[in-house]
């Protein structure tokens, strides 16, 4: 690297740090805020109320993140998101910060979220407050999902389970296929790609890339199953299986197109 870009490089980890503490931190006072909050609301406005201070809040953690030089923050067809009702979100999963990043643009989304992060003593209160879906009670997630979809949700799944490594293929578990397959509903597919190795899995908050990460996030099409599979009318197991390897097939076309 040139000085100049070594600076830079220096700049980029001391912010990032800074933003890894101001995300933890505010997640901290974000948990104590919406605490007041369950204390004084119930039910659906509760969970609005709490869903759009976390919208908030995650706005400016991005718009910081940027104006301090750490990422730049790009975002395509964020009205097609912000109009759908009662569908999936299905997005894949490169980088800690994805489910950030939809949030800070749709206040409203819902989110599948693993139970383990309940625990966790940053956000395990935000979760609790927003009345995101839980994924430990398989024998009612799927009527979960067919309520919150029948009410007009939009419900955010990484079908990918957990982060994707850099340079791997997209490989989807079947849960999103089979939610949209049983419920029914339509799948809305959301590509996510980022230009530098940052916030992967298994990757560190100092493993700072030469240059200024680009995330990107793109709204493409709005799929639905019973469209796709109309004239041969699988049974529900394979159809979910057909469906998520069109959903592979469309991201992965997606990703190339950002690329």
């Amino acid at each position: 690297m040139t000085p100049a870009q070594t600076l830079g490089w220096c700049w980029r980890l001391i912010m990032t740090g800074f933003c890894f503490l101001m995300f933890g931190v505010g997640g901290l006072l974000l948990t104590l805020l919406l605490s007041a909050v369950l204390l004084l609301r119930r039910g659906a406005r509760r969970q609005w109320i709490a869903r759009h201070l976390i919208s908030g809040a995650f706005r400016f953690f991005l718009w910081a993140a940027a104006r301090l030089g750490v990422l730049e923050f790009r975002l395509r067809g964020a009205e097609k998101l912000r109009a759908d009702r009662g569908c999936l979100v299905v997005a894949n999963h490169p980088t800690l910060i994805d489910y950030v990043m939809l949030a800070a643009v749709v206040p409203t989304l819902d989110c599948v979220v693993k139970a383990e992060v309940l625990s966790n003593p940053f956000f395990g209160g935000v979760i609790r407050a927003a009345g995101y879906l839980v994924n430990n009670r398989a024998e009612t997630f799927l009527d979960d999902c067919r309520a919150r979809l029948a009410q007009g949700a939009c419900i955010l799944i990484f079908p990918e389970g957990t982060r994707t490594r850099p340079g791997q293929a997209i490989s989807l578990q079947r849960g999103a296929a089979q939610v949209a397959v049983r419920c029914p509903s339509d799948v809305r597919l959301v590509a996510i790609h980022c230009s530098e190795a940052i916030l992967a899995k298994h990757s560190h908050w100092y493993d700072v890339p030469a240059r200024k990460p680009v995330f990107t996030v793109s709204v493409g099409d709005r799929l639905s199953p019973g469209v796709l599979f109309s004239d041969t009318r699988p049974e529900p197991s394979v159809a979910a299986r057909r469906l998520t390897r069109v959903l592979a097939e469309r991201l992965t076309q997606g990703l190339q197109g950002l690329s």
